[in-house]
């Protein structure tokens, strides 16, 4: 009679390292740990201090950049006591509208903002206008010395505006068109940045576009208005936004080419608030939050497609 050995502790019948009353190979079916859990599970305490300390860094950031603004705007609604009082007032205990009548009353405020509304309006139509002229050209007419001329457009980037300024401004005053909306809008029709950013754009298009459209019989004119512009609206509207925050800011031009109140932007009055002999903190700041209106509604409004325009071709 044959005998078989059992190891201590096992029931006949079991192989060595089974448990009663399994069936045999069910330790290779039954689920081990893997091998990394033991780092993975190491590691997460470290990735939630980084992230931690990531958004720490970031919420820092975010006050630090609109603090300026949400002081602004909840001074303007404060009275001159609660602006000097120490330490300052973070929240207006009684709101008040007096400091924007204030501005009205001591500044042409709604004149000067119809002049940086009319003004950066129409640098904003021109600019892309000629931008997207410019740009058609460059990537879809036959132009002899192509990169040559373009070369020469983006040489313009590299003048410094302090350069051309005395020259833009007496040539304006020579032809009489010193404190017009004129001479504010006439230096800035043009923008080689605008031409390039659309260039950028155009290229994107296949060509076999341009092919079929000649084929339907559709010239230069149609088919950039029909089918190159509704295509790059995103880099339109990213360069429309641009120009407008650009022209919106101006400062130094409209000071040295207007002459009187009645045609200064609403930067100049600003400064002019802030230079009076009875400056006021809270005049100062409601000509600020009404200045910031248009920029903010701008960025608002228009952030996806200023993303969306500036990232245009850099996939492919």
């Amino acid at each position: 009679m044959t005998t078989i050995a059992t190891s201590p502790g096992s029931e006949p019948g079991t192989e060595p390292g089974e448990e009663p009353g399994e069936e045999p190979g069910a330790d290779a079916a039954r689920p081990r740990p893997r091998a990394g859990a033991r780092l993975t599970a190491g590691r997460y305490p470290r990735d939630l201090l980084g992230r931690a300390a990531v958004y720490l860094l970031l919420a820092a950031a975010v006050v630090t950049v609109a603090f300026p603004v949400y002081y602004a705007v909840v001074g303007a609604f404060m009275d001159p006591a609660e602006l000097s009082s120490y330490p300052p007032a973070l929240v207006p205990h009684s709101i008040t509208g007096r400091n924007f009548s204030g501005a009205v009353d001591t500044i042409p405020l709604v004149r000067q903002y119809a002049n940086s509304a009319i003004t950066a309006t129409a640098i904003t139509l021109a600019q892309l206008v000629t931008s997207i002229l410019a740009a058609y050209a460059f990537v879809f007419l036959p132009l002899k010395a192509r990169a040559a001329v373009f070369g020469v457009f983006l040489a313009t980037l590299m003048v410094p505006w302090e350069a051309i300024i005395i020259p833009n401004y007496l040539t304006l005053s020579d032809w009489g068109l010193g404190n017009t909306y004129f001479g504010l809008v006439l230096p800035f029709l043009a923008s080689g940045f605008g031409t390039f950013m659309l260039r950028q754009s155009f290229r994107q298009l296949p060509g076999e576009l341009r092919d079929a459209a000649r084929i339907d019989g559709a010239g230069h004119w149609r088919f950039l208005w029909r089918i190159v512009v509704p295509l790059n609206k995103p880099a339109l509207a990213a360069l429309s936004v641009y120009v407008f925050l650009s022209a919106w800011n101006q400062y130094f031009w409209p000071l040295i080419i207007t002459r009187t109140a009645d045609m200064q932007t609403l930067q100049i009055g600003l400064t002019s608030l802030r230079d009076s002999e009875m400056a006021d903190p809270g005049l100062i700041l409601a000509g600020v939050v009404l200045s910031l209106l248009p920029t903010l509604a701008l960025v608002v409004f228009g952030q996806r497609f200023i993303v969306r325009g500036l990232t245009a071709g850099a996939v492919r």
